[in-house]
């Protein structure tokens, strides 16, 4: 499992500012949305190519894997202006890479040394995961690109924009050759699922209540995904396996871009209410989102948003909700681990409010959200033999002002 020193590096980047040298949205533009934006926006360019007859060949386990590694270097790195920051990996990128090692050698290290040093060889080896890369760089300008649409309105006649649109825009068209960045030129319908998701960017979690660092829906949406992927690398998960448990954890609440957040005690409030509210969200994702996705892509997204937190699997192509057990742990079965997911979403829920106070912004709604802590003490920590315990621990409130 992630250390807690790990979580917390994942957690400056909600702290990062981009284009904090423009007029800009006060919201939805830090580094964490960002890289979320991205990897939605990798999981739709990836199905274009795995679909596709002419379509790059890559494996999706590298892709994630290398999704995580770029995200790691930009907490390290995304402080410096673009244009500056491609000229110095032009001229000093095997510089800059081993210096980014280094400074993860130890908890990235400690974590899973074969990940560390597929990190190693993703930074130094230009031929590692070629495909995988060329795939992230067309979501990473995807992603900015979306970005920057708002930033011109707002900067429109600031001197250098019309030289930054120009760049983007011939950065993108060096991955032209890739079916899906075609499709989005071409297909209004995925343009508007990828603008949807970006809303996810200005919905504040814990709306009711000031924080520090603030996040967004999409924002801890990722953070759920990269805490599912470690979970799943001590599940020693097959690679469908974790397929789905990050992609679950990358989608567990996009429905709520059309249901916004409704928070946990209105839920637990109001019997039935969480029934009625998951009955809702399923009858407008049919409605309002599937028909902006490719047909092919529908039965993969109710997999994943579905009943989110309850194990499943396939049997005979039907998902069956039952205790993933190590005969399970193979692709014909598509597993994936709702309950660790749900971990991995209270994990991020308890950081979130732990993190606020002790930077010195507390409300009665995140010391509430404390008690989070008391559901995975002593054996309880494990779920399905993932130690989450452990890192609950790392955040200790003993030491806050509450």
């Amino acid at each position: 499992m992630l250390t807690g020193q790990l979580l917390e590096l994942i957690f400056e980047s909600a702290s990062i500012q981009r284009w904090n040298d423009h007029i800009r949205p006060p919201q939805g533009f830090t580094e964490l949305d960002k890289q979320a934006h991205k990897m939605v926006y990798a999981y739709v360019l990836g199905k274009f190519e795995e679909e596709s007859v002419t379509g790059l060949k890559f494996d999706w386990v590298k892709l994630i894997e290398g999704g995580l590694f770029e995200f790691l270097h930009r907490i390290k790195l995304t402080d410096i202006k673009p244009p500056v920051f491609h000229k110095i990996m032009e001229e000093k990128g095997p510089e800059i890479n081993r210096w980014v090692l280094e400074q993860y050698k130890e908890v990235l290290g400690h974590v899973n040394s074969g990940l560390y040093a597929r990190f190693q060889k993703y930074l130094t080896d230009d031929e590692y995961s070629r495909s995988e890369k060329q795939i992230l760089k067309a979501s990473h300008y995807l992603a900015t690109q979306w970005e920057f649409t708002h930033v011109y309105r707002l900067n429109r006649g600031l001197y250098g924009l019309e030289n930054e649109s120009r760049s983007i825009e011939g950065r993108l068209k060096e991955h032209g050759s890739l079916v899906g960045v075609s499709n989005l030129a071409v297909d209004a319908n995925i343009r508007n699922f990828m603008d949807l998701v970006g809303q996810l960017r200005f919905q504040q979690r814990w709306g009711h209540s000031p924080r520090i660092p603030q996040t967004s829906v999409l924002g801890h949406m990722l953070v759920v995904a990269v805490i599912a992927f470690f979970a799943s690398l001590d599940l020693d998960a097959c690679p469908k396996r974790l397929y789905n448990n990050y992609l679950c954890g990358l989608f567990h609440d996009l429905p709520e871009v059309l249901t916004r957040d409704i928070v946990a005690p209105v839920k637990r409030s109001i019997p039935d209410l969480d029934r009625i509210i998951k009955s809702i969200e399923s009858a407008w994702f049919e409605e309002k989102i599937y028909p902006l996705l490719p047909d092919s892509w529908h039965e993969e997204i109710r997999y994943f948003v579905e009943d989110e937190f309850a194990n499943r699997i396939r049997i005979d192509g039907k998902r069956v909700d039952t205790q993933i057990t190590p005969e399970h742990n193979e692709h014909c079965y598509d597993p994936l681990d709702g309950t660790v997911i749900k971990a991995c979403d209270q994990l991020a829920a308890y950081v979130e409010a732990f993190l606020s106070i002790r930077h010195g912004i507390r409300s009665k709604h995140l010391t509430d959200g404390l008690s989070i802590r008391s559901l995975y003490e002593g054996e309880e920590g494990i779920v399905s033999g993932v130690d989450f315990g452990s890192v609950f621990k790392h955040f200790d409130p003993a030491g806050l002002s509450v």
